[in-house]
C-alpha cells in the first residue's frame, strides 16, 4: 500500500513552505492547491517506483525462474483471474525450472513467492514459520467471519492459542467422536433418500429410485451439524432444516460470485478496512452474517458456561476447551469437509469403477444405515481397517484441496534456501500446485489414482505418503506450528460421510459434458467451489 502518512506529511510541509513566502527564489503559491499538487506527484513517483523501476531492476528476487507473458503492469494478474485459484501455479510448478522458489509478479508488478520444494516449504512451515505471518489483508477479510481464532492469531498468541487447544484434538478424544460421526451421516443419508424418493415419485418416468441431487448443500448442512454436535455440543437442525439460519449465513458468504470474486480484487486496491466501509452488498451480506454467527456463538459460550457452573456438562463434544473458538471452528470446520465431499462426489461419479471397488469394501465391512436403533454404529477401528476408503479419502484430499491457496507475508527481512526475501515480500503457498507436482508425485501427478496410497507390500513404506518422497508433497493440511489442527477431525469426519454416502448411492454426473475437468467452472475464495453447484444423479441401491 502507498505510505500516504509519509507523503502526506511532505506534502504538507512543502505546500506550507511554498505558501509562506519563506522561499524568495519561487513565488507564493496558494497552500491547497499546493498540497495537491505535492501529493498528486509523490504518489506517482512511488507508484512509477513500485510498479516499473524496483520489481523491474532492483529487486533482490530478479533472477528467480518466474513466468513469461508479464502484463507490462500487472504482471500475471490477469491470467490468475481468469482461471481456478492454484491452476497457474500448477502450471508453472510442472513447466519452469527452479530449485524451491518461483517468482511472479501479481497486480501493479507486487512480487509474489512460490515455495515449490519440500526443503523451501519446511523452512517457511516449520523452522522459520514466525518469520511468515498471514497478511493484514486476509486477516481482517477473513476475521469478519472466522474470529481471530487460531486460524489467524500469529507470534505468541498463537503459541499460546495453540497449547490451550491441543488437548481438545487429542488422538484419543477425536477417536471417541467417531460414533457422532457416522450417526449424523445416517441422518443425512437418510434425509436424501427421502428427498429422492419423493423427488421421483412426481415424476412420469421409470426411475423410481433415482433423482438428482446439488451435492455441496447438503455436504454443508451435514457438516454444519456435525461440527454442531461433535465440536459445540449443539444440534442445529441443518440436516432436517435447509433453511437454518446458520446454512443460510455461512452460504451467503462462501458461495461463489462475481460480486465475491470483486471485492477481492478491490481488497487487492486499498485497505481491507476502507473496503468493509464501502456501502454495497457484499459488505451487507458479510455484516449481516457475521453479526449472526457471532450472536449464536455468545449464545453457546453462554450455555456452556452455565452448563459448566452448574456441573451438568456431559458428553464428548469440543467447546469445554474452545470457549473463545467458536468463529473459526464453526465456519472453517463445516465448510473444508463439505467442499472435499462436493469434489468427492464429483470424482467418485467421474470413476465409477472407484466408486464399485470402494462400496464394495464398505458393505462388507460397515453396518447399515440405519436411524431407528437397530443399526450398530461405527467406531475409529471400524474405519481405520477399511484401507481403500481412506486411500480413496486421502486421493480425493491430494487431488481437489478444499483450501487452494494460503498466503504469508516476510514480517522481517529473511531467507528461504539461501536466498535473501525482504520484509513484505508475499509467499505463496499453494497446495493445488503442490499436492500435483510431477517432480514430487511422479509422471501420474494429475491422474486420480486411490492406488497410490495402498500398500504394495508389507514392505511398502511410501505408501503412508501416497507415494511421494517427501511429507511436504502433501500440503491439504499444511505443516509445522500452523498446520490445521483439525485434521485429525476433518479425516475422520470425511471418511464416516463418504461411507454413508457412497454405501447407500449410486452417483453419476447429471450433466455428462462436465465429465471435462476443464469445463467445469470452479470459483475459489477460502475454499474451492463449482461455480454453479454440483449437481449429481443420485440412485439408491437398496440391501443397505
Amino acid at each position: 500500500m502507498p505510505p500516504f502518512r509519509a507523503i502526506s506529511a511532505v506534502s504538507l510541509g512543502g505546500a506550507y513552505l511554498l505558501s509562506s513566502g519563506r522561499i524568495p527564489q519561487i513565488p507564493q503559491q496558494n497552500f491547497l492547491p499546493t498540497a495537491a499538487a505535492l501529493w498528486g506527484i509523490q504518489l506517482l513517483m512511488w507508484a512509477v517506483w513500485v510498479v516499473l523501476l524496483y520489481p523491474r531492476l532492483f529487486s533482490p528476487l530478479r533472477g528467480l525462474p518466474e513466468p513469461r507473458g508479464n502484463s507490462w503492469f500487472m504482471g500475471q494478474f490477469p491470467t490468475i483471474v481468469k482461471v481456478p485459484t492454484g491452476t497457474p501455479m500448477l502450471e508453472w510448478i510442472n513447466s519452469i525450472p527452479n530449485n524451491g522458489l518461483i517468482r511472479y509478479l501479481g497486480p501493479f508488478n507486487q512480487e509474489r513467492l512460490l515455495v515449490t520444494s519440500p526443503k523451501a516449504l519446511a523452512e517457511v512451515l516449520v523452522t522459520k514459520n514466525y518469520d511468515f505471518v498471514k497478511p493484514d489483508q486476509f486477516r481482517h477479510t477473513i476475521g469478519r467471519i472466522l474470529g481471530i481464532g487460531i486460524l489467524l492469531a500469529e507470534g505468541d498468541e498463537h503459541k499460546m492459542q495453540r497449547k490451550n487447544l491441543l488437548p481438545a484434538f487429542a488422538f484419543r478424544h477425536i477417536k471417541d467422536l467417531y460414533p457422532v460421526f457416522w450417526n449424523k451421516s445416517c441422518e443425512g443419508v437418510e434425509a436424501m433418500t427421502a428427498q429422492i424418493l419423493n423427488d421421483a415419485a412426481q415424476r412420469a418416468d421409470s426411475e423410481k429410485h433415482s433423482a438428482v441431487i446439488e451435492a455441496g448443500s447438503w455436504a454443508s448442512r451435514m457438516t454444519l451439524d456435525i461440527i454442531g454436535v461433535a465440536g459445540l455440543g449443539r444440534d442445529f437442525d441443518a440436516i432436517k432444516n435447509p433453511d437454518n439460519r446458520l446454512t443460510q449465513a455461512y452460504g451467503r458468504v462462501f458461495k461463489p460470485s462475481r460480486s465475491a470474486r470483486f471485492f477481492q480484487v478491490l481488497s487487492l486496491l486499498i485497505t481491507p478496512k476502507v473496503v468493509s466501509w464501502l456501502p454495497i452488498k457484499r459488505n451487507e451480506d458479510i455484516g449481516a452474517a457475521a453479526q449472526m454467527i457471532r450472536a449464536e456463538c455468545a449464545e453457546l459460550v453462554r450455555e456452556k458456561k452455565q452448563k459448566l457452573a452448574q456441573k451438568e456438562l456431559a458428553g464428548t463434544d469440543i467447546l469445554s476447551n474452545l470457549v473463545d473458538q467458536l468463529m473459526t471452528f464453526l465456519a472453517a470446520g463445516h465448510e473444508t469437509t463439505a467442499s472435499a465431499m462436493t469434489w468427492a462426489a464429483y470424482l467418485l461419479a467421474k470413476h465409477p469403477e472407484v466408486q464399485e471397488r470402494l462400496r464394495a469394501e464398505i458393505r462388507e465391512h460397515l453396518p447399515p444405515v440405519s436411524l431407528d436403533g437397530d443399526g450398530a454404529t461405527v467406531s475409529s477401528m471400524d474405519i481405520d481397517r477399511m484401507p481403500y476408503l481412506n486411500a480413496v479419502c486421502n486421493e480425493i484430499l491430494r487431488y481437489f484441496s478444499p483450501a487452494p491457496l494460503t498466503l504469508r507475508n516476510a514480517a522481517c527481512d529473511t531467507s528461504i534456501q539461501g536466498q535473501f526475501v525482504p520484509k513484505g515480500t508475499q509467499v505463496m503457498l499453494v497446495p493445488w500446485a503442490i499436492n500435483k507436482s510431477e517432480g514430487l508425485w511422479g509422471a501420474d501427478a494429475l491422474t486420480f489414482n486411490p492406488d497410490r496410497w495402498m500398500p504394495k507390500s508389507d514392505a511398502d513404506k511410501h505408501a503412508a505418503s501416497g507415494g511421494a518422497t517427501s511429507n511436504y508433497a502433501f500440503m491439504t493440511f499444511l505443516h509445522g506450528p500452523r498446520s490445521c489442527i483439525g485434521q485429525s477431525f476433518a479425516k475422520g469426519e470425511f471418511a464416516c460421510l463418504l461411507a454413508s454416502w457412497v454405501g447407500r448411492f449410486k452417483m453419476e454426473l447429471h450433466n455428462k459434458e462436465e465429465m471435462d475437468e476443464t469445463k467445469v467452472e470452479i470459483k475459489g475464495g477460502i475454499t474451492a467451489r463449482p461455480k454453479n453447484g454440483m449437481y449429481i444423479k443420485a440412485t439408491i441401491i437398496e440391501g443397505w
